[in-house]
């Protein structure tokens, strides 16, 4: 099975290229199968990882970034394929 963590996080103003940046240095404990990350404007980053595991699984994830570097706490979603 699959599951797919996104991380969605939005810059203190004029600090998105620094979030950016942050974001990717960002080592997780084991790599997923896939890493994507986006940015968007309104400075928001966001981190899509996909892994071999089970929706409920204990999976590595992005941490929560300096407070200065960010306006509000990271969204998280979980999401798992869905047959068509």
């Amino acid at each position: 099975m699959t599951v797919t963590l996104m991380w969605e996080a939005k810059a203190a103003e004029g600090r998105g290229g620094e979030l950016l940046a942050w974001a990717r240095a960002q080592d997780l404990a084991e790599a997923p199968l896939r890493r994507e990350t986006f940015r968007a404007p309104g400075d928001r980053v966001l981190v899509i990882t996909w892994w071999d595991a089970a929706y409920d699984a204990e999976l590595p994830e992005l941490p929560e970034p300096d407070g200065e570097l960010i306006t509000r706490a990271v969204h998280r979603w979980r999401f798992e394929p869905v047959d068509d």
